[in-house]
Order: C-alpha cells, then sequence, then structure tokens
C-alpha cells in the first residue's frame, strides 16, 4: 500500500465521525459533506509523517472548519425567505450517524443548538455526540480544560432549559400517526388533543409559492389551520415512512405534479404532546431523503 492509499484508507475509517460531527455543527447535509471533502483535500497535502494521532486531527480539522462555515451560513440564512429548519438527513440510510450517541441529531435538538455561540456548539458535540473528554476538547478548540466545561456547562442549561423531556421513538411514531390522521379528516377535537398548548407548525420553503411564511402558533390556531386545508392538501397525497435524524418523518408524494416531493413531515414530541409541526418543503433540502423513499 502506497502512501497516498494509506491515507486514503485512514480517512475513510473516519469519515463517518467525520461527517457526523459536521452535519450536527451546520444542520446541513450538502455542507457537511462539502466540508468534510475539504478536510480530505487538506489531509492529502499535509505532512502525515508528522501527524501522532491521525482520528485526532482529522477531527481537529473538521471541528475548526465547521467552526467558519457555521459563522458563514449564519449570514447566508439572513436572507433565507421564511422559516430556516436543519435539512433532513436519512439514518435509515445511513445508520452511523446515530449509531454511536444518537445526541444532538434530532430537529428540536439542532434548533436549540442554532443559538448556541459556535465554539459552544462545538464543545456540546463533542462531549455530548462523541464522548470526547475535556482535554481532547481542549486542545481541538484551543482552550483551557476550564474553559471547555463551562461551554459544555453552558450548553446544557440551554438544552434543557428550553426542551420539554422528549417523547420516545415509539411514540413520537404513534403521535406522527394520528396527527396523519386527524389532519386529513379535519377533525379539530383529535387535532388539539395532540397539541401542546404552545404547539408550533413550521414550514420551511424558502419562498416556494403557498407556503406559510410564518410559524402557526398554538393548539387551536395550528388545529383550524390544518382543518381548513384538509379539503384539498391531502388529496392524491401519498405518504411513505422514513426515518430522519434518528425519528420517524413521512414523504409527501403528489405523483403526476410538477414537483412530485411535497415535504419531508415530522413532529418533535414530548410527553405532553406535539409541541412542533415541522414540514421542510424546500426541494434542496428534500432532495436527498426523497430520492431513497
Amino acid at each position: 500500500m502506497n502512501d497516498l492509499e494509506e491515507a486514503a484508507a485512514v480517512f475513510t475509517s473516519v469519515r463517518p465521525r467525520l461527517f457526523g460531527i459536521a452535519y450536527r455543527m451546520l444542520s446541513s447535509v450538502a455542507e457537511a459533506e462539502d466540508l468534510v471533502q475539504e478536510v480530505w483535500l487538506r489531509w492529502q497535502a499535509c505532512d502525515r509523517s508528522v501527524v501522532v494521532n491521525p482520528a485526532a486531527f482529522l477531527a481537529t480539522t473538521t471541528t475548526r472548519l465547521a467552526i467558519n462555515a457555521l459563522q458563514s451560513a449564519r449570514v447566508r440564512r439572513e436572507t433565507y425567505i421564511g422559516p430556516w429548519l436543519p435539512e433532513p438527513v436519512d439514518t435509515s440510510a445511513d445508520p452511523y450517524l446515530g449509531a454511536e450517541r444518537g445526541e444532538a441529531l434530532e430537529f428540536a435538538a439542532l434548533l436549540l443548538m442554532e443559538k448556541l455561540p459556535p465554539n459552544e456548539r462545538a464543545a456540546y458535540v463533542l462531549r455530548e455526540a462523541f464522548d470526547y473528554s475535556y482535554a481532547q476538547i481542549a486542545d481541538i478548540l484551543h482552550l483551557s480544560e476550564p474553559a471547555v466545561r463551562q461551554l459544555v456547562s453552558r450548553a446544557r442549561k440551554h438544552m434543557a432549559g428550553e426542551r420539554r423531556t422528549p417523547a420516545t421513538p415509539g411514540t413520537q411514531r404513534e403521535l406522527l400517526t394520528a396527527f396523519i390522521q386527524a389532519a386529513r379528516s379535519g377533525d379539530m377535537t383529535a387535532l388539539e388533543r395532540l397539541f401542546t398548548a404552545d404547539v408550533t407548525s413550521i414550514s420551511d420553503g424558502n419562498g416556494t409559492v403557498r407556503i406559510s411564511r410564518t410559524p402557526v402558533v398554538g393548539a387551536l390556531r395550528v388545529a383550524k389551520f390544518m382543518n381548513a386545508i384538509s379539503t384539498w392538501f391531502w388529496n392524491d397525497l401519498d405518504i411513505q415512512w422514513v426515518t430522519t435524524n434518528g425519528q420517524a418523518s413521512v414523504v409527501l408524494r403528489r405523483e403526476g405534479a410538477a414537483r412530485p416531493i411535497h415535504a419531508v413531515l415530522t413532529v418533535s414530541a414530548s410527553t405532553e404532546g406535539i409541541d412542533q409541526l415541522l414540514w421542510i418543503v424546500n426541494p434542496e433540502k428534500v432532495a436527498a431523503v426523497s430520492a431513497r423513499a
């Protein structure tokens, strides 16, 4: 095996983890894949003879690039039309992504992490999702170990303070199933029973026609909205179950339409019921999931 082949073998062995770090930092499959490709190019070009721990070197490079990329991504998102949601990743097709630890992968967690400063988000992802030691994270972020402990502690408090106790995967799927049944029939009483009082319906379309550009908030308002569209929205709509971000989701497909894939729909749920309806309608974001559905 020549030097480049050995470099490729090392990179391939850790690539799933690098993608997992990049995706949790950027909430975008496309951006994470681009970043991992950049890491590969840097790995090819660097003097690998002086690298003592290739896995640590590659994780460090990925994290630092992700911190920079996140800052740029936030600037781009300021021009996004309507609500922005994470790009769903098909974890049934890429089971490794959630295999080590599923933390910091669900939509609710990714949305909360959007509010964290980049360094804090990186420390949280490395600690919670990949169980890096505080000393390892300190080396990656060029910070002291006490500073890293503080970053992780602040992130944990933010995440815990804004999130209810999550529903189990089985309950989350049951709630999504019940929501679809009630929404198709326009059953407002059934819908309201499924929702928390402050449930929010969020549609990410980036300007797509006939897609709400503002969230609908509150159990009664969301139920009324679902009732109002029940007479036409679900007509000829095919529902295919997928697993995205470790959770049950559905691909909504309307055959014969100019754009057959209408959306990827999932719910964020707690022990109190559905607290978020998440509709990813942006064609660029649903492409990867819908291609496998």
